[in-house]
């Protein structure tokens, strides 16, 4: 499963950015993470936004599971994610690793049928990097760019329509 992308253009629709395709960035974020715990905390959202946005690198059961999370994040926050995270790994530890705890995302829309997207408004090839960093301007503006990507991410999956829906 690698992403082809056509040109300078991502399977996602989005443009390359300077350091490449968004494969390249998300590699760049999760090594840059592995080596500081405060950029980490973004690590759930990352991985699900990249994987909503680049469904053929993703293991298709887990994508509801995901776009769920997304939802969660984007309306109560990082905290609440990480809460939810928390809660999943402490009940890992109990012997419930039979499957995923969907309690906690119940309220949120299972993923909409006919995707992937084929274009968002915020995509990983869009992030800025200064100084080889994602958050060379602080962990807030970061944050806030990941949250932006999760927001076009949620956006773009919801406008999808059913085949054979009349609106």
């Amino acid at each position: 499963m690698t992403e082809s992308p056509v040109g300078d253009h991502c399977d996602c629709g989005a443009v390359a950015g300077p350091l490449g395709v968004c494969v390249d960035y998300y590699h760049a974020i999760l090594s840059e993470e592995q080596a500081d715990p405060h950029m980490y905390r973004w690590h759930a959202p990352v991985v699900c936004a990249y994987l909503l946005q680049h469904p053929s690198r993703a293991d298709e059961k887990y994508l509801d599971g995901q776009f769920r999370q997304m939802q969660l994040y984007v309306d109560k926050g990082l905290d609440a994610l990480l809460r939810v995270a928390a809660h999943q790994v402490a009940r890992n530890k109990h012997g419930a690793r039979l499957n995923y705890d969907m309690a906690p995302l119940a309220a949120y829309e299972p993923l909409p049928p006919g995707g992937p997207p084929r274009h968002f408004r915020a995509t990983f090839s869009g992030l800025p990097l200064r100084d080889g960093s994602f958050v060379a301007d602080g962990y807030l503006a970061y944050g806030h760019h990941i949250e932006t990507i999760a927001e076009a991410t949620v956006d773009a999956w919801r406008s999808i329509q059913a085949p054979g829906f009349v609106g």
